[in-house]
């Protein structure tokens, strides 16, 4: 089975529709799939709910998909960076899932996993438990929380090789994994393709059976989500 496309429009030909449920991976700008959101935001798909830590930044990242309104919902834990969110949800015209970090990650680990809810005592007490099931263990009340599987998932690796065995670099290894082991299809942009046995059985962090397709993209674009700066002293 060849998993390799030319391209990310071609990685995405066939398979992305409107209405669906879309995992994309990332932490902060680190790690996410510019090239496939690119070809996503071109495709004109619509009424998409979006599934990621954050949602990027003006114009950068998932910001590109609400510029062009191509977002209805967003399940996300962080979207403090983006004016244009804060701009769309607060005048109604976009829905937001806000989901506790950990819970975030759980969900789209249980959801590879085959594991159709599960319990955790994060949320009790707040607005994220409204309309939610809870039950007592330990002496302690816990929420259900049901676990997500993307339609697609979209992520980013350093390195895969021809059958889909990806290795992640640092901080883009946070949440892709989980993503990408979620969704019901994962095509993986990657910066490096290599034969099988060039990666060394320890340095595989997602097994190539969670991957479909694979695009390659040997220079992505390294952006900074908030630039800080200190001066020295005396200066």
């Amino acid at each position: 089975m060849n998993k390799i496309y030319p391209s990310a429009a071609e990685a995405l030909k066939g398979i992305v529709r409107d209405g669906q449920l879309i995992g994309v991976g990332g932490f902060g700008l680190c790690g996410i799939p510019e090239a496939l959101i690119e070809a996503l935001c071109a495709s004109g798909v619509q009424n998409l709910t979006a599934i990621s830590n954050n949602a990027g930044i003006d114009g950068v990242g998932l910001g590109k998909l609400l510029n062009t309104r191509q977002i209805k919902k967003m399940i996300s834990s962080y979207v403090g960076e983006n004016k244009e969110f804060e701009r769309q949800y607060l005048g109604g015209e976009l829905e937001l899932e806000f989901t506790p970090q950990g819970t975030l990650a759980e969900k789209l680990r249980a959801g590879g996993a085959g594991i159709p809810a599960f319990f955790t005592r994060t949320g009790v007490g707040t607005i994220v438990a409204d309309g939610k099931e809870t039950r007592e263990f330990d002496g302690h009340t816990y929420l259900m929380e049901r676990s997500l599987t993307p339609d697609i998932s979209l992520v980013h690796a350093a390195v895969a090789d021809t059958t889909g065995n990806l290795r992640f670099h640092l901080t883009a290894r946070n949440f892709n994994p989980a993503v990408a082991m979620a969704g019901k299809i994962c095509i993986a942009e990657v910066e490096k393709i290599v034969q099988p046995g060039e990666l060394a059985p320890d340095d595989i962090h997602l097994p190539g059976i969670y991957v479909h397709r694979i695009v390659l993209n040997a220079n992505p674009t390294k952006q900074i989500e908030k630039r800080t700066i200190t001066e020295k002293a005396g200066a």
